[in-house]
């Protein structure tokens, strides 16, 4: 696969990482390698990327850019979500295309989850 010029990594903030470990972790099964307090890699994500010590949060309200996850089974996702410690910030809605809901995580960045 062509991996010039593509997007290979992605960086998200966290006010307490040690909290977005759990939830992926629980939620998704994600894994983690620590780089010090202030920063954390995860694998495992479908893209890789890390959570770097921050009081700013990504969200679609103040202009971030939303990081979108694939569903197999949107309800059944959906349901790990709050377990885990995230929010449920937009209820199951369609769109062209599919039908998705959006979610916070424990520090208050936003995601949504698709399915066909």
């Amino acid at each position: 696969m062509e991996k010039h010029e593509k997007i290979n990594y992605i960086e998200l903030p966290a006010r307490d990482i040690n909290s977005a470990k759990a939830f992926f972790e629980k939620a998704f099964g994600w894994d983690f390698v620590d780089y010090g307090p202030e920063y954390t890699c995860f694998t495992n994500g479908g893209i890789d990327g890390g959570f770097f010590k921050s009081d700013l949060k990504a969200s679609t309200e103040n202009g971030s850019a939303l990081v979108v996850l694939y569903s197999k089974d949107l309800e059944d996702t959906k349901s790990k979500i709050e377990p885990a410690g995230g929010k449920i910030v937009k209820e199951i809605f369609s769109f062209p295309g599919g039908r998705r809901f959006h979610f916070s995580d424990p520090n208050g960045n936003e995601y949504a989850i698709w399915s066909e």
